[in-house]
């Protein structure tokens, strides 16, 4: 493992299994992660992004070790966590939180706010009594609430406010890393760019690491160092933010920008938007070759009989397509685009 890495990936799946019949037998499988190579370094926000049902949220998941009978190796700094027992792993946890996406759902309504913040203080008994109460309204003040709202329950806060709680207990017991599950899809416009900006700052003050899971593109542009594009279980396209929304190489990365609204109307009304065909296949039973070929528009012959390896085609710039070459802005589908 890379010095300046803190997570590393490698050949990761996680398959759902598929029941019927009285006996509940096993007929077939959901390949939500199907096998994924990526990494995250040391104070960076990585942007995962992707269609719903892409495998997103299973693969962050999967990083934090929540499912059971994950394949492949997750490492964080520099320790293998698919083969720690559970204690242990309980331990690790302390180093990795998650921020849920609904901040509706994922809060105790019979508890109070300060209880839910304070929570993981007491199971990782990190503290008791007065210093107790000076850390939980420390953590209110460090996500902008006010420590008199500790007695308030969830439904007397706002949807914003309750996200600000999340971020509080995951922040409780001082993780390096943290996997943002689509923290602002279910908030006001508004509300978003606030969340945003204070997880940005959280990370400065902090030296946090995020995994900031999107269907956005225009809010994980916002946020992420680089980006990375799932599709169907496969990582299509990873490399860095600015270099992903200037040269996107991969069919399905351009189709998903062109779809994203420019606020210049002129160059808005002018540039091509590209309607991709048909639906997502079932990932229970996906495409054979490339996973994206049944509704890519370039897709030719090997396509359909091979799948494409993820490769290095630029600096830090990997795609999984045939078409794209190892010299990034040489390619046929660049010069196609």
């Amino acid at each position: 493992m890379e010095e300046n890495h803190i997570v590393e990936v490698e050949n990761l799946y996680m398959y759902f299994p598929v029941t019927a019949g009285i006996l509940r037998r096993r007929v077939a499988d959901v390949k939500a992660v199907d096998g994924l190579n990526f990494f995250i370094k040391k104070g960076e926000t990585l942007g995962l992004v992707g269609e719903s049902g892409c495998g997103k949220t299973t693969t962050g998941r999967c990083i934090l070790q929540l499912y059971e009978g994950i394949k492949g190796k997750v490492s964080f700094d520099g320790v293998d966590l698919t083969n720690l027992k559970k204690e242990q792993m309980r331990r690790m946890r302390r180093n990795m939180q998650l921020i849920f996406q609904d901040p509706f759902a994922s809060l105790d309504p019979r508890m109070t706010a300060g209880e839910i913040i304070g929570e993981p203080l007491k199971v990782h008994r990190l503290a008791r009594g007065k210093e107790y109460k000076e850390q939980v309204e420390e953590l209110f003040r460090m996500v902008e609430l006010e420590p008199y709202m500790a007695n308030r329950y969830p439904h007397e806060f706002s949807g914003g406010q309750r996200q600000r709680i999340g971020i509080a207990r995951a922040l409780a017991v001082r993780p390096k890393f943290v996997v943002c599950d689509e923290p602002v899809s279910a908030l006001d416009v508004s509300i978003q760019a606030q969340i945003i900006t204070l997880l940005e700052r959280l990370r400065e003050e902090l030296g946090l690491t995020y995994l900031f899971i999107a269907h956005d593109l225009s809010v994980v542009r916002n946020i992420s160092d680089r980006v990375a594009v799932m599709y169907l279980g496969k990582i299509v396209e990873i490399t860095d933010s600015d270099e992903l929304y200037a040269n996107p190489l991969h069919p399905y990365t351009i189709a998903l920008l062109s779809a994203v609204p420019i606020p210049d109307p002129q160059v808005d009304r002018t540039r091509q938007r590209i309607i991709l065909k048909g639906d997502v296949p079932s990932p229970i039973n996906p495409p054979s070759g490339c996973r994206f070929h049944p509704r890519c528009q370039m897709a030719i012959d090997i396509c359909k009989q091979k799948e494409p390896e993820l490769k290095l085609v630029g600096k830090e710039h990997w795609v999984s397509c045939h078409l794209v070459k190892p010299q990034a802005g040489t390619s046929d589908l660049s010069a196609a685009r």
